[in-house]
């Protein structure tokens, strides 16, 4: 499949760009290029992450903030973090702070209360959000702003809170919400309804889907785009992230990499052909800081004269078995799967179920990832071992139901018509969600229940809501809390019963991604049990030069994870055919690390340019 390279026109780029795609597949790297492309072009460029748990301060080696701060070596590229938890402050302050010196300590107390909800969290960044696009004064003095958001779900929910927003205040009479007082809303309406207008403007709005040569990220990427069309963002193209084609005939693992690629492609033909669509290579360095950022959309060549040997001595790891080999001692609990989009989660969550499954025990494998596949395929294919996936619409229409038969029989057509009011605004599917999360958690006292959790930003607004969710509760006088949600702090935090596993790949943003969400799991007092370092290419005997520099670029971040980041550390190989079945999955949970000793690794001539050390 012949694609052209992705290059940004900027005469024909429009002012509006949104980067999209699952988790891992090189969003922020591409929304960076495109900016600094553009920017170095003449034009004045705002590029913005929308992603609660961005990684744009290490790509761009810059410390953001809510406001514009100017790249060094980049004139005319400016950057900017939404910070949903800092958004959420600051638009708590807008509503109380009028009110301190008019109303009793008690009454703004209960306001803060019921403004401090995941919901609220989730309104106040889309403020932020809406305010650069639906303003025409906020961003007016750049060319182009670009959007670095996070991954798909949490887009498709950003894009979609405009018209939820907008229907959710027409229909709403009582004044109140799980937001506090709608007059913070009202204020917000004129601009909620520009940004849906701007959303849908072919002529001022891109969307950029952002894939990976995989047929996972592929799907997503369909999945997206359809769904984006229907909320009418439709000027719509894709970029192929990662493209890897090999020189080396003999080198089965270079094949097997470009084989992959080349047949994820082709069974995905009929969408590629829906729309424009580019590819950018693989490249052998980390995208990091504007030599890198640069470097992604410039062609690579690769010197094959190889001229020494680096040698490097690996820490000592273990298998995955090994490590389940500790956690089954229990003989049940939870086993959460935690990290960075893209990073292989599911796989490695699915691994560890098979293979507890297999040596007897009763194992549950559950997914919160709207993006998850492999859980589903392996559903009555292995005995002790079942399967579900969380489904939001689906458990928000049970908790919805569920409060009205409840609660609604008890009252007269008003109380149940505001009741109804209440369970339309977005906070009720963030309840209905977290609920079914402390069910299965609460699976565990009686069976091993293995979570494959959603990225990073996503999960950390679970295990943030147990207390607004509490709250939530009260304030809407609902039905009583389930024993599951009472426990679920006390048992995530009980070492003995849950086991979080943090899962990276050896390079630079997914170990530093892991290592901040370790820092907040620790303030909640919550402990990770290990880190799983997942397809790796150490030991790979590869003779393809640029496969040759990703192996050595691996060496200082799989040392930084053994040595400062993890009390256990579990590897595990890239593997030539992707691992979806029982038996291919046991395979994996029981690979051997390679030994303590020092790899000799041929190494191109070229050293990986752009690479910076973190």
């Amino acid at each position: 499949m012949n694609l052209p390279c992705y290059q940004p026109d900027p005469a024909a780029t429009t002012r509006f760009l949104f980067f999209t795609g699952k988790g891992g597949v090189g969003k922020t790297s591409l929304s960076c290029a495109t900016a600094l492309k553009l920017a170095e072009s003449g034009k004045r460029v705002l590029l913005v992450s929308t992603d609660p748990a961005s990684n744009l301060d290490e790509v761009l080696e810059t410390k953001l903030t809510n406001a514009p701060t100017p790249i060094a070596s980049a004139p005319g590229l400016e950057a900017l973090n939404i910070n949903p938890v800092e958004a959420a402050a600051a638009y708590r302050e807008r509503l109380i702070g009028p009110m301190r010196d008019l109303l009793p300590e008690a009454a703004l107390r209960s306001m803060e209360e019921q403004l401090s909800g995941s919901c609220t969290v989730e309104i106040a960044a889309f403020d932020e959000f809406a305010g650069l696009i639906g303003d025409p004064e906020a961003a007016k003095t750049y060319d182009h702003v670009i959007f670095d958001t996070a991954p798909t779900g949490h887009t498709l929910r950003l894009m979609s809170l405009a018209k939820a927003w907008d229907q959710f205040l027409d229909q709403n009479t009582s004044g109140t919400s799980c937001l506090g007082p709608l007059a913070g809303l009202e204020k917000q309406r004129v601009i909620y309804e520009a940004t849906v207008n701007t959303l849908a403007d072919a002529h001022a709005t891109t969307l950029v889907l952002v894939s990976r040569p995989q047929l996972s990220a592929l799907r997503e990427a369909e999945r997206t785009s359809k769904e984006l069309r229907a909320l009418g963002v439709a000027n719509q193209c894709l970029v192929i992230n990662g493209v890897f084609a090999t020189h080396c005939p003999s080198d089965p693992v270079a094949q097997a990499m470009q084989k992959r690629g080349e047949a994820a492609l082709s069974a995905a033909q009929a969408f590629i052909d829906s729309m424009p669509a580019f590819i950018v290579p693989l490249r052998s360095i980390n995208i990091l800081g504007i030599g890198g950022v640069r470097a992604l959309l410039t062609e690579e060549t690769a010197n094959e004269t190889r001229t020494h040997l680096d040698e490097w001595t690996a820490p000592p790891m273990q298998s995955l078995a090994s490590l389940v080999d500790e956690i089954e001692r229990q003989g049940h609990g939870v086993i959460m799967t935690m990290g960075k989009g893209g990073v292989g989660k599911t796989t490695v969550a699915a691994a560890i179920a098979v293979l507890l499954a297999k040596r007897g025990h009763r194992v549950h494998l559950s997914t919160t990832d709207p993006a998850a596949h492999i859980a589903q395929t392996l559903a009555g294919q292995v005995e002790g071992l079942t399967t579900s996936k969380i489904d939001p619409a689906a458990e928000t229409a049970a908790y919805t139901a569920e409060v009205m038969s409840h609660q609604g029989t008890q009252m007269d057509d008003a109380g149940r018509a505001l009741l109804e009011e209440d369970l339309r605004s977005p906070c009720t599917e963030e309840i209905a969600v977290f609920r079914a999360f402390a069910r299965e958690v609460g699976q565990g006292t009686t069976r091993f229940v293995v979570l494959d959790t959603a990225p990073t930003g996503h999960t950390l607004l679970l295990l943030d809501a147990s207390e607004a969710y509490h709250r939530e509760l009260e304030r809407q006088a609902r039905s009583t809390q389930p024993e599951e949600v009472l426990h679920l702090l006390e048992r995530l935090r009980d070492p003995a019963f849950t086991h979080l596993l943090l899962i990276t790949l050896p390079e630079a943003t997914p170990v530093h991604e892991a290592a901040a969400l370790q820092e907040d799991l620790r303030r909640a007092h919550i402990e990770p049990h290990a880190w799983v370092i997942n397809q790796s290419l150490l030991h790979s005997g590869s003779c393809d030069p640029l496969l040759q520099r990703r192996e050595h670029a691996e060496h200082r971040y799989i040392q930084e994870v053994v040595e400062k980041q993890a009390t256990r550390t579990a590897w595990l190989p890239w593997q030539a055919e992707e691992p979806v079945g029982p038996e291919e999955l046991l395979h994996l949970a029981t690979v051997t690390p390679p030994p303590s000793r020092p790899c000799d690794t041929p190494m191109a001539t070229r050293p990986p340019a752009g690479e910076t050390t973190p």
